[in-house]
């Protein structure tokens, strides 16, 4: 089924079935991906190993809102 025959079918809902159904797609949109999350927590392990061993440096966060 194409993306428009399978709006096409949505729209035949009733709008409490629609509003439903949008409402379960944008869930499946907010949940977490746990491959993504570790990826991260990795990159995060690596700044602050770095940092710790002194070949990373920080930067103050005055510095860091001055610029935004």
């Amino acid at each position: 089924m194409s993306m428009k025959d399978l709006l096409a079918e949505a729209m035949k809902l009733k709008p409490d079935e629609r509003f439903t159904l949008v409402e379960g797609l944008i869930k499946s949109l907010d949940e977490p991906d746990k491959k993504l999350d570790e990826i991260w927590a990795e990159e995060a392990e690596t700044r602050l190993k770095a940092y710790r061993d002194g070949t990373l440096k920080g930067i103050p966060m005055e510095e860091i809102f001055k610029e935004a």
